[in-house]
C-alpha cells in the first residue's frame, strides 16, 4: 500500500510540475510584465534607431517600440546587437525579447523566429561615390567591385547574389557606409531607408548617392518561436493603422507603410 501511495504521489507531483511549467513557458507577455520591461534588440542607424542630441534612442522603430511597451504597461530597454548575424541567437538565449530594427522579413527570419505582419517597405540599394553611381546599371555590372555589407543582413544576401569581386561583411550598415567614404570598399549595399536618410546633400555622406535597386522587401518584428507577443503586436499595429498613428509616424520619418495583412 505504501508503495502504491508513493507512486500516486509521484505521478501527481509530475503532473503538477508539467502544468505549472507549461503555464510559465506559454506566455512571453506574462514574463515581460513580471519583469516590468521589454528588451528590444537594435543597431544604430537612421531613420529606424539612432540617438538624438540628448543621447536618447529615437527613430521610427524606437518610437514604435515605445508605444508597444506602453500598451504592455512596461518599460523599454534598448539592447545594441553587436553582431547582426547573431540576432536570432540573442533572441533565443533570452538576451532580448524582440528584434526590432528595420529587419527584413526573410526565410531565415521566419525559420528562426515568430515574425510579425510587415509594417514598412524597403529596398536593398547600391551606395557609392555620387560621381560613379550612374555607371552601374544592374547587378551584373558589379562584378569588379568590392562591396561592404552588414554581416547577416539582407544586403549581404543581395551582394552575394550579384557575385562581385569581393563582399566585405562589417558590423553594421553605418560601418558599411564608412567603408565607402574611406575608399576601402567601392560600394556598399544597404537599406534604402538608411540611404535616403544618410546620403546626399546636407548629410555626413554628401559625396555618396544611392544607385540601382537590387531587391524589394518588407520590415517585420521578430519574437521568439511560439511567442504570444506576435499576435498581441499584430493586433496593436492594426489599431495604430486604424487611428492614423502609424501613418503619422511613417510620414515623420519619410517611410512608406507596407500593406496591411
Amino acid at each position: 500500500m505504501k508503495k502504491f501511495l508513493a507512486l500516486i504521489l509521484a505521478v501527481l507531483m509530475i503532473a503538477s510540475c508539467f502544468a505549472g511549467c507549461g503555464k510559465k513557458a506559454d506566455s512571453d507577455i506574462a514574463a515581460i510584465q513580471k519583469a516590468g520591461k521589454i528588451v528590444v534588440g537594435i543597431t544604430d542607424y537612421a531613420p529606424m534607431d539612432y540617438k538624438d542630441e540628448n543621447g536618447e534612442w529615437t527613430g521610427f522603430d524606437a518610437e514604435f517600440a515605445r508605444l508597444f511597451a506602453k500598451e504592455l504597461d512596461v518599460e523599454i530597454e534598448f539592447f545594441v546587437i553587436s553582431d547582426w548575424g547573431k540576432k536570432f541567437i540573442e533572441l533565443q538565449d533570452g538576451n532580448i525579447d524582440a528584434v526590432w530594427n528595420g529587419m527584413t522579413i526573410t526565410d531565415e527570419a521566419t525559420t528562426n523566429s515568430s515574425v510579425s505582419n510587415p509594417y514598412v517597405l524597403n529596398k536593398q540599394v547600391l551606395v557609392m561615390k555620387a560621381d560613379k553611381v550612374a555607371d552601374y546599371k544592374d547587378a551584373a555590372s558589379l562584378k569588379d567591385l568590392t562591396i561592404a555589407v552588414e554581416n547577416g543582413s539582407a544586403g549581404q544576401s543581395a551582394a552575394e547574389d550579384a557575385e562581385p569581386k569581393k563582399v566585405v561583411p562589417v558590423q553594421d550598415q553605418a560601418a558599411a557606409l564608412l567603408e565607402v567614404k574611406a575608399g576601402t570598399s567601392d560600394a556598399c549595399i544597404i537599406d534604402s531607408t538608411m540611404a535616403q536618410a544618410m546620403t546626399g546633400e546636407g548629410t555626413d555622406y554628401a559625396d555618396l548617392a544611392a544607385g540601382i535597386i537590387l531587391t524589394d522587401e518588407e520590415y517585420g518584428v521578430s519574437f521568439r518561436k511560439g511567442s504570444d507577443l506576435t499576435a498581441k503586436f499584430n493586433e496593436f499595429m492594426k489599431e495604430l493603422r486604424k487611428d492614423g498613428t502609424l501613418q503619422k509616424l511613417a510620414d515623420q520619418y519619410k517611410l512608406v507603410l507596407a500593406e496591411e495583412k
